[in-house]
């Protein structure tokens, strides 16, 4: 990175933000402090290291899928408030 100015009154136009000229100095400076750390992380010898998405190893906990029996149709329909054909009965919900 030879240059790492970034027109910050471009990217406020950008996401539609207005900024003070106090704002744009301050997150011209901050923004540039940033850029300088990135520069001084790719001084960093990482040969040999392979990419990663995380820092560690990711996996998922998650129950196993075993099936169980579900509610009896005469044990669910006896607290609804409306039924028919042994099915629980909803008011319409289509709006046009």
């Amino acid at each position: 990175m030879a240059d790492p100015h970034i027109d910050v009154r471009y990217v406020a136009n950008l996401a539609r933000i207005n900024l003070s000229d106090e704002e744009v100095t301050l997150y011209s400076t901050q923004l540039e402090d940033v850029m300088g750390y990135i520069e001084k992380l790719s001084e960093v010898d990482v040969e040999g290291i392979e990419p990663t998405a995380h820092a560690y190893e990711l996996t998922n906990r998650v129950r196993r899928d075993i099936p169980v029996p579900g509610i009896p149709a005469e044990g669910f329909l006896q607290n609804t408030p409306d039924q028919a054909n042994n099915q629980l009965r909803v008011p319409k919900v289509v709006d046009a």
